[in-house]
């Protein structure tokens, strides 16, 4: 009965003990080019789904209107096309994240479907991780960046993907559409001598 018990504590003490010295001694996979650890995916998806599952806010309080679509191809291009890419134009940054950062205006395939981007997603669910970010990956949360109704712009402009889009909003996710220059400061008046 002694050695049982012996056995329980030793079990109780050293695997913490060896959990702590792999951690202390950097063996856990922290660089982008480490293979993931076991079960990584298991691990960080279950909570973050069942997190959006519960906070997700099911109907967008805006339309997914021309002007929405157009202002939120602007809000991409600003804050989103430098990890996710372009319509037409991956991202050289976001496949070197880890993970990647998902191209955005790409097919990829989900199940027996194909999709372009998240546009299987709903918006609400967009909107929670632009809102709030995404721990471990890079996604930033841009709660403090853009306003309520700029982060819904931007995921009805996601959620409606695979469907027809604005010319302008098609331009803009081109990059063909560039920023307006800001006005000249007006010249000095020459000095006469």
């Amino acid at each position: 009965m002694g050695r049982i018990l012996l056995g329980i504590i030793l079990g109780v003490i050293l695997a913490p003990v060896a959990v702590l010295a792999w951690l202390h001694f950097g063996r856990v996979p922290v660089a982008v080019v480490d293979p993931p650890f076991p079960q990584e995916r298991l691990l960080t998806g279950v909570p973050l789904h069942a997190r959006i599952d519960r906070e997700l806010i099911k109907t967008p309080p805006i339309q997914a209107d021309e002007d929405n679509l157009v202002a939120g191809a602007q809000i991409y291009r600003d804050q989103c096309a430098f990890c996710h890419g372009f319509h037409g134009k991956p991202s050289e940054f976001g496949p070197h994240m880890y993970p990647d950062a998902p191209p955005l205006w790409e097919m990829h395939h989900h199940g027996a479907e194909t999709m372009m981007g998240v546009s299987d997603d709903p918006p609400g669910e967009t909107y929670w991780k632009v809102a709030n970010g995404i721990r471990l990956t890079g996604m930033p949360s841009f709660k403090q960046v853009l306003t309520e109704n700029q982060m819904w712009q931007v995921s009805l402009l996601l959620a409606n993907a695979d469907k027809p889009l604005p010319p302008a909003a098609l331009d803009i996710l081109r990059g063909q559409t560039t920023l307006s220059p800001a006005p000249a400061a007006a010249s000095a008046p020459p000095v006469e001598k």
